[in-house]
């Protein structure tokens, strides 16, 4: 039996477990036949529906093929994750009617409309949020910024996974549009260009091409960039699309920055940018060397640092460097943000210290983009995509 049949039967059976429940109780609820053998009949054909999209084929599909799986799989779940949470509800909602010893229509309304305003959030992530992208206009202040340099803007986005847009190129033009409208000096992309391989990335390198800034476009890799998703007939075959990365960004006019540094000059001062390959966590490889990649990273020169993966500050930055600035992508927010009253939660901060915005320590400053594009999940609930443009300023002494 293949593997990934294993997890399928183990979710069909809670599925069918569950549909089993909410078909007694719409039994016991309404008195109307079709209300229940209507939920009956849905149910089948979601059976089926998950069925087949496990069922096709992974090796020999082409990515808009695996673009079309990954739908299938989420429009199943928008209907599953709604029916366990409504069950949960009604369960909770039925304690104090059991205390009391008495009926209560309350426990199916609650349970209902909870089951309902999930599934609308759901397709909201999808069909609104998805493509929401947010400017976000952050200025910070260094003591030790060159004169030269103060006012000087930035804009980074991260992320892109354009694998996830099949061929679809509407989307990524207008971020090109966006970004090259804020007219800063420098643009910064932080890594996951592609889902699993480089050839995604084809369709959208003559638009990424139009990407434009004076002292120009500088990128790194992410964990997705490597191939490392994708099964390869060959360790040849991997290197070629590692390559092919590699070729694909210089045609687009992108300095990739491999565990490698550059100076960029305003009259007599300058700034030194370092990019870093993946800073992996196992299972996968790691790629990063801070070291290789500036040899004194203690010198006196204002430094920004590219690192895909946020843990990389904390781990290595903080205690080895006085890197001034680091610019991290890689959490997506998990792809779940919510706003409360201006403090933000996502399930990101189970995993990652620093998953978003801007952190600070021993006054060397972390910022997180939470990204542009998605992988597994077709959709951002709250997490809208991101586009972030900084403004560096010279502290004023006192």
């Amino acid at each position: 039996m293949r593997m990934q049949w294993i997890p399928l039967i183990i979710a069909l059976i809670l599925n069918i477990a569950a549909d089993y429940y909410i078909f007694q109780k719409l039994a016991k609820t309404f008195k109307q036949q079709w209300i229940k053998w209507s939920h009956c009949a849905l149910s089948g054909l979601l059976f089926v529906y998950i069925v087949i999209a496990v069922a096709l084929p992974r090796r020999s599909i082409d990515n808009d093929g695996l673009v079309a799986i990954m739908w299938m799989l989420y429009s199943y779940f928008t209907f599953y994750v709604p029916k366990y949470l409504a069950i949960i509800i009604y369960w909770i909602c039925q304690i104090p009617c059991r205390i009391r010893k008495k009926k209560s229509k309350i426990p199916a309304i609650a349970s209902s409309v909870v089951g309902i305003f999930i599934f609308i959030c759901m397709w909201w992530g999808v069909l609104i949020t998805r493509y929401d992208y947010e400017i976000k206009e952050v200025t910070l202040q260094f003591d030790n910024l060159p004169s030269n340099f103060d006012g000087y803007r930035i804009t980074q986005f991260s992320d892109l996974h354009v694998g996830s847009y099949a061929s679809d190129t509407t989307y990524v033009a207008r971020l090109v549009k966006v970004i090259n409208e804020q007219q800063s000096d420098m643009i910064f992309f932080t890594g996951d260009l592609v889902n699993r391989q480089t050839s995604e990335a084809e369709p959208f390198t003559p638009i990424l091409s139009r990407l434009n800034a004076h002292d120009g476009v500088y990128s790194i890799l992410g964990n997705h960039d490597y191939g490392d998703y994708m099964e390869w007939p060959s360790p040849e075959a991997k290197a070629r699309n590692n390559e092919y990365m590699a070729q694909l960004q210089t045609q687009m006019g992108w300095l990739l920055m491999n565990n490698c540094d550059t100076v960029i000059t305003r009259g007599n001062e300058s700034i030194t940018i370092i990019g870093v390959e993946n800073w992996g966590e196992p299972p996968f490889s790691q790629y990063g060397d801070l070291k290789k990649a500036h040899s004194n990273l203690n010198d006196d020169n204002f430094k920004i640092l590219l690192s895909h993966n946020p843990k990389h500050w904390r781990s290595e930055v903080l205690p080895l460097s006085n890197i001034d600035l680091t610019l991290s992508g890689h959490t997506h927010a998990m792809q779940i943000m919510v706003n409360l009253f201006g403090l933000k939660l996502s399930p990101a901060a189970w995993i990652y210290p620093e998953w978003g915005g801007t952190y600070c320590e021993n006054g060397q400053i972390l910022y997180v983009n939470i990204g542009i594009g998605e992988v597994a999940m077709p959709m951002r609930l709250g997490a809208t995509p991101e586009i972030t443009v900084f403004t560096l300023k010279k502290k004023q002494q006192q």
